[in-house]
């Protein structure tokens, strides 16, 4: 009876995991952005947005336009979230833009931000165009970037309510079996 109900949990897990990764999936491609949410992590883009707030994304076959806000990466590790301030149309062999963009509360464009030499984006760096935001809806995930000992005690937390839900074992928190005693963690929390 045991093995059946920790296959039961397990199945039940892995339709939630397959589940969010199906909606991921579905979101990606129906924005056409390999990241079609992001959380907005400085007050760069103050007062248009704030720190904490969930940008939707969408790469659309429309020309990104001066005045747009776009989501870019140009090989750092966390995208950025800034204003385009500059289209440029200089090579006209291939058709290719660039662009210049700077954050709303920053007192200069985001040159330095850029990889070593490099003084303009291009289109492969822009991940998406923000179509829309959430204000405040991204804290959960700041919180759980900059304070890593909250995400192990939400972690710890979650593992406590998997006890509560289960069912008690009757043979209690400690089983002797030849050789070895096995503890049963969340048996032995219930009793406490």
């Amino acid at each position: 009876m045991q093995i059946r109900h920790a296959l039961v949990h397990l199945i039940t897990l892995g339709m939630v995991i397959s589940s969010a990764l199906m909606i991921w999936k579905g979101l990606i491609i129906m924005t056409g952005s390999e990241s079609p949410l992001v959380v907005v992590l400085s007050e760069s883009m103050e007062p248009g947005f704030e720190r904490g707030d969930i940008l939707f994304l969408q790469m659309s076959k429309h020309p990104i336009r001066t005045g747009d806000i776009v989501v870019f990466n140009d090989g750092r590790e966390i995208p950025i979230v800034h204003r385009v301030i500059e289209v440029v149309h200089e090579r006209r062999d291939n058709a290719q833009v660039d662009f210049l963009t700077k954050g709303d509360n920053n007192p200069m464009d985001d040159r330095i931000l850029y990889t070593h030499g490099q003084l303009w984006l291009q289109q492969h760096h822009i991940m998406g165009r923000a179509i829309g935001y959430l204000p405040k809806a991204g804290w959960v995930t700041l919180v759980m970037t900059e304070k890593p000992v909250i995400k192990t005690n939400q972690a710890a937390n979650l593992q406590v309510m998997g006890c509560f839900n289960s069912k008690p074992n009757n043979a209690g928190a400690i089983r002797r079996r030849p050789g070895r005693v096995e503890v049963d963690v969340c048996a032995w929390i219930m009793s406490s």
